[in-house]
């Protein structure tokens, strides 16, 4: 109730001085103006008026109505409410007036009765109020809210209104348009100024006044938004630098980049996606989500994501903008998915998915969600379960984003027990499809052989990605001519060994990162009498460093190099031995000392055992006639095939004691870090026994090593001819990664099925059908493959078609003749992945729905391309228009031009172009 008072002012001379009537006899003006339905004993019903007559003459006049003498003295005049004002000049109320002291209140008609018998006085207007329904009470609203209104441009210069407390913030909106004289096309909104200074959006002008909270003498200003699209509050956002030329700036609306804040590349592409759809983008254009806006739906956002988005939109199709920063609407997308808080890298179509739903609620036409109950189909034909399904859908989603994106795919279950089918229609935003996967691996391993004159060989190989360890050994067999049994698969890391495999572990647990080695072992194996058993044994290399306490009492020892898995025949295994054929076995980067080094002083230092190597089966063991290096080689047989050394084997007990001449590095028994020390073995007078596996570090002082060790000769390997090949990745069709999609799967284990005939839960096999396409249909490759060991990115050409793609070979539901193309779609945007899993980044194809011109998005970069360049191995999300969609879009008036914009992939004249 704008202007109460005020307005009140410019009411017609007819209002102020009405037609006097025949005046009825007094104790008939009792009865209509106190007694009668129209009285002052009448209940007060919302939204009625209510009119205030000054205390003073209504008492006069009660006391000449009851007077009974129309000629009496008391007779009282015309109406006079003088001193209920405090001026006669704005006519406002006077403040604190208390209803029976200082007025009396009456309903429209008793009032007019009273106006038409005795007048009002000139240039007065009468006093209206309305009864307002407050929370348990409906009251004469006899004091309005009074407002201050400000224009964001003069926060100098108040204009005061008065409205109820029943009233929406629709009308003081629309007041505060009239009274700083806003033009039907700009756009407004309001803001609180609380007495601390700051600032409060009213996002919700549905609401009343007394909803909002709104008091007297509340200061409420009123924003225009910039010809740019971006709002005058929000230019602390916006970079603060801009030059004239920039502040002038005329572009091609829509193409605008789009800066990135930080590892936020994911969201730039999937907004420029979703800008370029063209439907969407005229109805935030245009305003229709102002009236949509749902503030009260509690799977929503309080229209913060639909605000922030329009204002994205508006600005990126200004065409005042040659790039944007999204700040704002990265902060909300943060406060409401804690997800993409921080600046970490994400997927883009993850963003999608969420901004996708966001945007859904935000504007659901549903404003209170009933519970509807899903049916099986049992038994009955599709097209009423599915027509069923889809009402059920829009009767708790219907918006914008429905109309556009959603469509409906069929679900079909079938137990494996019953044969119980199950089938539901479902709807769906975006189709996520596979790509046909190669059952083959690549995997690049580094061969070491047997032979110390053989630098490590490394090797590409191809292998089953559901394969064992086994699978490994056969594949580099064929390179080698070396059994696959006298192989053994460690993960190197940190020159130690991470993992030594078993032949029947999977190869899932291997990452495509891993340094896999692959070591020639002797094949012998035996458990009979007198026969021998090889030891495997992990050597590690280490340096001592220099001393690091006061006394020089405490050196440090650093692992360096390769490491090396050993087979040694357990019967000779001696220190002595083990030291000739380390020797021997690291002699192509070791030099061979001479006798009178080795005769020059005495062994430094005494040898600790270790070992920490799981337990993996029986060896067997050949003869070894001489303990001597040459017999110890590759020829000998010293190595054995098990996987890991015995693990409770005993030892010898006539092995011989170490010598004690000087050697070029010393033996110790580690743990399988090689690290630490441990006490895991006896010695005798005849030998060493371990009551665990070791594992072995050959630990060399640091004058030794720079005089004996060669690291560059040590570091040295070759690539065999087939690390040179490529494997050749054919491209796969879009078709085919949909008709996968389509296929008959089987359940996992983690996500079974409960068979309501069967009464348990069952591993179904489980068939998706398309039903009803959309407006737009969304693509997702999934191109990031996720499982307990792995992770990879399959990064295979997907031939996509820009024009005509027919998808009317997989809907299933029964096609009109007349409706050829509600199957046929166009491609309007792409959203590219580059690099791989770790680290990444994401860019945008899209096409302009005004120019019809191809534009590459690359954060706050944009370049015109050809659709000729759209189709690339980075594809990863393809949107696609209808025809039947775009015919109808281009049919329509063009409000910015007389001009009809072309499609998506025609040529573009180079005259019209205006490409940043």
């Amino acid at each position: 109730m704008a202007g109460v008072a005020a307005d009140a002012v410019a009411s017609t001379a007819e209002d102020r001085e009405p037609q006097r009537e025949a005046m009825p006899g007094l104790e008939s003006q009792r009865r209509q103006i106190e007694n009668s339905e129209s009285g002052r004993e009448r209940p007060l019903q919302a939204g009625e008026s209510w009119f205030l007559v000054e205390q003073h003459w209504y008492k006069q006049w009660e006391v000449y109505v009851q007077g009974g003498d129309q000629d009496s003295s008391t007779f009282p005049g015309c109406i006079n409410n003088a001193k209920l004002f405090e001026d006669q000049v704005n006519w406002n109320l006077k403040k604190g007036l208390v209803e029976g002291e200082d007025y009396v209140l009456l309903p429209a008609a008793a009032w007019h009765y009273l106006v038409s018998w005795y007048g009002l006085k000139h240039g007065q207007p009468p006093i209206e109020r309305k009864v307002v329904e407050l929370p348990g009470i409906q009251k004469v609203e006899v004091y309005p809210v009074e407002l201050l209104l400000f224009q964001h441009s003069d926060m100098g210069t108040p204009h005061t209104a008065q409205f109820s407390h029943t009233d929406s913030l629709d009308l003081v909106l629309h007041t505060a348009r009239e009274r700083f004289l806003a033009s039907p096309q700009e756009e407004t909104r309001l803001w609180i100024k609380h007495s601390d200074g700051s600032f409060e959006r009213l996002c919700n002008t549905h609401v009343t006044v007394l909803d909002a909270r709104l008091k007297t003498g509340q200061v409420i200003v009123m924003e225009t938004r910039n010809k740019d699209g971006a709002w005058p509050s929000a230019k602390q956002y916006v970079m603060k630098s801009l030059s004239k030329e920039d502040e002038d700036f005329q572009g091609q609306p829509g193409v605008c980049g789009l800066t990135n804040l930080g590892n936020t590349c994911f969201m730039n592409s999937a907004l420029q996606c979703l800008s370029n759809v063209p439907q969407l983008t005229e109805y935030f254009l245009n305003n229709r989500y102002l009236e949509e806006l749902n503030f009260c739906n509690p799977l929503g956002m309080k229209g913060e994501i639909a605000e922030a988005y329009a204002d994205l939109v508006k600005q990126a199709w200004s065409g005042h903008h040659c790039s944007i920063v999204p700040h704002v609407f990265k902060t909300k997308v943060g406060h409401f998915a804690s997800q993409f808080l921080g600046y970490q890298q994400h997927d883009s179509q993850e963003l999608l998915s969420f901004l996708l739903d966001g945007l859904h609620e935000d504007l659901n036409r549903v404003k209170k969600k009933e519970y509807v109950e899903l049916c099986d189909a049992a038994g009955r034909p599709d097209q009423e379960v599915a027509q069923e399904a889809w009402q059920n859908h829009k009767r708790r989603n219907n918006s914008v984003i429905v109309d556009t994106f959603h469509g409906l795919f069929k679900s079909t279950l079938v137990c494996p027990d019953c044969g119980n089918v199950s089938v539901t229609f479902d709807p769906f935003c975006y189709l996520s499809v596979p790509l046909p996967v190669s059952p083959k691996r690549v995997m690049e391993v580094f061969y070491v052989s047997m032979d110390p004159r053989r630098k490590p060989e490394q090797h590409r190989l191809i292998v089953p990605k559901k394969g064992k360890i086994s699978d490994l050994c056969v594949a580099l067999s064929k390179h080698t001519g070396v059994q696959p049994d006298r192989m053994m698969v460690a993960d190197v890391f940190s020159h130690r060994f991470y993992k030594i495999y078993q032949l029947e572990d999977s190869l899932n647990s291997i990452l495509d990162r891993d340094d896999i080695f692959i070591y020639e072992v002797s094949a012998r194996a035996g458990t009979g009498e007198g026969i021998r058993e090889d030891v495997v044994l992990p050597i590690y290399l280490r340096e001592r460093s220099p001393a690091r306490d006061f006394n020089n009492s405490y050196y440090g020892l650093m692992l360096f190099g390769h490491p090396l898995l050993l087979s040694v025949p357990r019967d000779r295994l001696t220190w002595d031995a083990l030291y000739h054929i380390l020797l021997y076995r690291l002699s192509r980067y070791v030099a061979r000392p001479s006798s009178d080094d080795e005769d020059d002083g005495d062994e430094k230092g005494d040898t600790e055992n270790k070992g920490n190597i799981a337990k993996s089966g029986q060896t067997a063991g050949g003869s070894l006639q001489d303990p001597g290096p040459e017999q110890a080689g590759p020829s000998s047989g010293v190595m054995g095939r098990n996987r890991a050394p015995a693990d409770n084997s005993p030892g010898p007990s006539n092995w011989p004691q170490r010598s004690r001449r000087k050697q070029l590095f010393t033996l110790q028994t580690v743990n399988s870090n090689g690290t630490s020390d441990r006490m895991t073995f006896s010695e005798d007078g005849h030998g060493v026994s371990f009551s665990s596996q070791p594992y072995i570090a050959i630990d060399w002082e640091p004058e030794m090593k720079k005089r004996y060790y060669d690291e560059v000769e040590a570091e040295g390997f070759v690539k065999h001819e087939c690390v040179s090949y490529v494997l050749k990745k054919a491209p796969v069709r879009l078709q085919e990664c949909i008709e996968l999609f389509t296929t008959v799967e089987t359940l996992e284990k983690e996500n079974p099925w409960y068979c309501p005939n069967c009464k348990q839960h069952q591993l179904a096999t489980k068939k998706l059908d398309l039903w009803m396409l959309p407006e737009i249909l969304i693509i997702h490759l999934k191109r990031f493959s996720y499982t307990k060991f792995s992770r990879e990115k399959l990064d295979i050409l997907v031939e996509f078609p820009i024009r005509d793609l027919d998808l009317s070979e997989f809907i299933i539901k029964p096609r009109s003749e007349s409706d050829p193309d509600l199957y046929k779609y166009d491609l309007i945007a792409v959203s590219n992945h580059y690099g791989g899993l770790r680290d990444g980044h994401y860019t945008t194809f899209a096409c302009n729905k005004d120019s019809g011109q191809w534009h590459y998005f690359d954060d706050n970069s944009v370049s015109p391309v050809t659709e000729d360049e759209v189709e690339s191995k980075a594809a990863y999300v393809l949107f696609y228009q209808r025809q039947d969609v775009a015919r109808r879009l281009r049919s329509q008036p063009d409000l910015s031009g007389p001009q009809e914009p072309p499609a998506c992939g025609s040529p573009p004249s180079s005259e019209s172009m205006d490409v940043n």
